[in-house]
């Protein structure tokens, strides 16, 4: 968007900028993957292409069934898309802040599209901070409704903000996720953890020599690591928050 709202600016592009990101991907000969082929790789079924790169969306905001999703196919470019149900129900409750976003019912249309679904949870909640109850609702409940919306088995979980823990990732693995992707602000690789994907997320400030070099396999570390003092810090902050404030918006 070229005037996005204030809450989510910092991660989002302008048409332009997307443009041009998705030329570099072209020009860079890696081959774009679904999520699919990414956990055939890791669970051993099936090779990867030489040079594989992964496009993922989160969300579910309007452009993604419009523009992004044009602009991805008029390139040949396979991605994935994991989606906040709650943000795109009629009625539902989601703790996203007010953005324009697509509805369920086209859904299916994103896979007409070449993009593969996933689920984001049905709220956008710090999963890492939920009670046992509450964190199967996100994941089930988000999982159910997106297979009644395509008619088939969704496989695939993304973590709000990439916020988890060993017993959210236990926990996905239970409610029938293959995998889970995270954030970790890192590039992925061949010995990293299928419920603890890593990635890197665009934001506004990047400029296309970022991407360029994310692209050639440099300008970040690679997973899989341990988690830092600060990460583990961090973590067990939230979770004294969310006892006093109830569950809170991962953003």
């Amino acid at each position: 968007m070229d005037e996005p709202p204030g809450w989510i600016a910092e991660f989002t592009v302008t048409p332009r900028q997307f443009a041009a990101q998705l030329d570099a991907v072209v020009a860079s000969g890696r081959t774009p993957v679904t999520i699919g082929a990414l956990a055939d790789h890791l669970a051993g079924r099936a090779p990867l292409p030489p040079r594989p790169v992964l496009l993922t969306f989160d969300d579910g905001f309007a452009d993604l069934a419009g523009p992004t999703a044009e602009a991805l196919a008029e390139r040949g470019l396979p991605a994935t898309a994991y989606l906040t149900t709650g943000a795109l129900a009629p009625g539902g409750r989601s703790l996203l802040p007010p953005a324009p976003m697509m509805s369920l019912a086209r859904v299916a249309e994103l896979e007409r599209y070449g993009i593969q679904i996933g689920s984001h949870t049905v709220t956008h909640a710090q999963l890492d901070t939920l009670s046992a109850k509450d964190l199967a609702y996100e994941l089930r409940a988000s999982k159910a409704e997106l297979e009644d919306a395509l008619g088939h088995g969704v496989d695939h979980l993304a973590y709000p903000h990439g916020y988890s823990s060993p017993r959210v990732r236990a926990m996905a693995a239970r409610a029938g996720y293959e995998t889970a992707t995270a954030v970790r602000h890192a590039l992925s690789s061949d010995r990293d953890e299928p419920y603890r994907i890593a990635r890197l997320i665009v934001r506004r400030g990047h400029t296309l020599a970022d991407v360029e070099a994310w692209l050639a396999g440099s300008g970040a570390r690679v997973a899989p690591y341990r988690d830092g003092p600060r990460t583990v810090g961090w973590r067990w902050y939230r979770r004294a928050r969310a006892v006093v404030r109830g569950p809170v918006f991962a953003g």
